[in-house]
C-alpha cells in the first residue's frame, strides 16, 4: 500500500458509484437503472439484493448485469460474494473487516473486492493491506446511522492524501457531493435520493454531473 503521489495538476472530477435499493425483480427496476446509466458518468453499480430464493436472486443480478456492463460499468453485489461468479457480476462490496477477510480469497484476483463499513482508520488500513480495490466512507449502517459530513470529509481527505487505493465517499444528498469531491474522493456514491422518483432519475443524475464540475478554487 503506497503513498499517493502529490498531484501537480488538478484532480479529475469524481466518477459516480450508484447504490440500488433492495431489488428482487430486475424487471421492476431495469428501466430506472438504464436511465441513470445513460444520464451521467457512472463507473460502478452496487446491487443490493432483496429477499427471495437464491436462483431468483442470481437471475435478477444476471439480468441487471447485462444493462450495467453493456454501458461499460462494473456491477458489484452488496455482501453476497457467494453469488458473484454465478451471477456474472464483476465483484462484491463487502461490509466490515470480518466479511472482507472471509470473502477476499473467493474474489481475488479475478474480481473486484471493495470494502465499506469501516469504523476506524485502522479498519481501512487493514482491508487495504488485505487487497481491497477501494474503500468507502460515509455509508449508513444497518440502522441507517452514519457519521457527520465533517467526519466523512476528514476521513476522505486523509485517505486521498496518503493512499493510492481509490476512495468512495457516500453522499446522502446533493448538498454533500461538492464537499466530498473537494475532500478528494475518487468516486461519489449515490443512494436512496436518486431513486425516490422513478420518473426523475435521469434529471437527478444530470444535476449531480453538473455539481461535480467543480469551479477552480480561489487563489
Amino acid at each position: 500500500m503506497a503513498s499517493r503521489p502529490k498531484q501537480a495538476t488538478p484532480r479529475p472530477a469524481p466518477r459516480l458509484y450508484l447504490i440500488t435499493p433492495q431489488i428482487s425483480d430486475a424487471s421492476l427496476f431495469s428501466a430506472q437503472l438504464i436511465s441513470a446509466l445513460e444520464a451521467g458518468d457512472v463507473a460502478a453499480v452496487m446491487l443490493r439484493l432483496g429477499d427471495g430464493p437464491e436462483r431468483a436472486l442470481i437471475n435478477c443480478a444476471k439480468s441487471l448485469a447485462v444493462s450495467v456492463q453493456g454501458k461499460g460499468c462494473a456491477l458489484l453485489i452488496d455482501d453476497r460474494f457467494d453469488l458473484v461468479g454465478r451471477a456474472g457480476a464483476d465483484g462484491a462490496h463487502l461490509t466490515g473487516v470480518a466479511t472482507f477477510v472471509d470473502a477476499i480469497g473467493q474474489l481475488k484476483p479475478e474480481r473486484i473486492a471493495g470494502a465499506g463499513g469501516l469504523v476506524s482508520r485502522h479498519d481501512a488500513m487493514v482491508v487495504a493491506e488485505q487487497g481491497a480495490d477501494y474503500v468507502m466512507f460515509g455509508e449508513p449502517d444497518a440502522t441507517g446511522r452514519r457519521p457527520s459530513l465533517s467526519a466523512i470529509e476528514e476521513r476522505v481527505e486523509w485517505w486521498a492524501e496518503v493512499f493510492e487505493i481509490p476512495c468512495v465517499g457516500y453522499a446522502a444528498s446533493l448538498d454533500e457531493i461538492t464537499p466530498l469531491a473537494r475532500a478528494g474522493a475518487d468516486f461519489v456514491a449515490l443512494g436512496e435520493f436518486v431513486w425516490r422518483d422513478k420518473d426523475a432519475v435521469a434529471s437527478v443524475i444530470a444535476e449531480v454531473g453538473q455539481t461535480l464540475r467543480l469551479p477552480e478554487p480561489a487563489a
